[in-house]
């Protein structure tokens, strides 16, 4: 489910705790703080899942009330449920793995009951839903777009549904992208997602590699580092850009099928993202000229896919 950048997010995280918290940190307590990072993830996209496939399914609940009443009116008794019944929203419900992380996680105690409610109440004044339930009979595209507009333009863009999700869930500024990823991918291929195996074996091993190579190899990436700053104290440099740049001359190093330009690139988009303003370009810089220097001494162990 989670891809390479995602993985590097995780780390960097990771890294962060580490460097800044007191005392020293054993590499177990590393993998179990990463293993953490990770984990919390899985437990956001898990509960964005729940809040927009409930506030689908509230569609039941709501026509069940409205027919309940002492008096019901003719709209009362005729809710439109067809959106409950869509194929999408029914595929992912199914999806054995998710069956088993809502009985792990059990996302419905984080108290999102009232939104799912507010959610659905906007949807049901929406334009594009009342000319889907207009439509008799489910085609495909129209069932995917409708699942869709409840994530992308009623759960994101409501300041206030975000803040309650930060509330619950500390670290969603820094994952704000990756679930935003996550979720149009699942929308687009429900049965694909493991949420059992959140990161893939060999992605897990290459972000526990790549967080130890860092810890293991502080020194000598802060030497690489210090020879490029040009009297500028590493001590006044931002946290996240050491990190993010000890991270690059470590997937320079040690991480063979990478090539330096993915290495180079990724950790410029990061420092854009995560630290200063200008932090894309320094990292860019002390990089490039890091990787120019370890490939003039031949330091550089790259395996090429190339076709011969």
């Amino acid at each position: 489910m989670i891809s390479r950048r995602n993985i590097r997010v995780k780390v960097m995280q990771t890294l962060y705790t580490c460097f800044t918290r007191e005392g020293d940190i054993t590499k177990e307590e590393a993998i179990r703080t990463l293993d953490k990072h990770i984990d919390q993830s899985r437990q956001l996209f898990v509960f964005l899942i729940y809040i927009l496939t409930e506030t689908a399914r509230y569609a039941e609940t709501n026509a069940r009330q409205r027919a309940s009443k002492h008096l019901p009116t003719a709209a009362d008794l005729a809710v439109n449920t067809k959106i409950a019944g869509n194929q999408l929203l029914w595929q992912i419900l199914e999806q054995p793995s998710f069956v088993k992380v809502l009985a792990e996680i059990k996302p419905e105690l984080l108290g999102g009951e009232d939104w799912i409610k507010k959610l659905y109440s906007e949807l049901v004044a929406s334009d594009l839903y009342k000319e889907y339930i207009q439509v008799e009979g489910r085609e495909k595209k129209k069932e995917k777009e409708i699942i869709e507009f409840i994530f992308t333009d009623l759960m994101l863009p409501n300041e206030d549904f975000i803040s309650f999700v930060e509330e619950r869930f500390l670290h969603w500024e820094d994952d704000a992208d990756m679930m935003n990823l996550l979720m149009l991918n699942l929308l687009q291929k429900p049965q694909s997602g493991d949420f059992q195996q959140f990161v893939g074996n060999e992605k897990l091993k290459f972000a526990k590699d790549l967080l130890l190579s860092v810890i293991e190899k502080e020194e000598v990436c802060d030497d690489y580092i210090k020879e490029k700053l040009q009297n500028w104290d590493p001590e006044r440099t931002a946290a996240l850009d050491m990190i993010l740049m000890r991270m690059g001359i470590c997937e320079f190093l040690f991480f063979e099928t990478i090539p330096p330009k993915v290495t180079i690139n990724e950790y410029i988009d990061l420092a854009k993202d995560y630290s200063t303003p200008q932090s894309g370009h320094f990292v860019n810089g002390i990089l490039d000229s890091i990787h120019k220097d370890l490939a003039t001494q031949n330091k550089l162990h790259k395996v090429s896919f190339k076709k011969s």
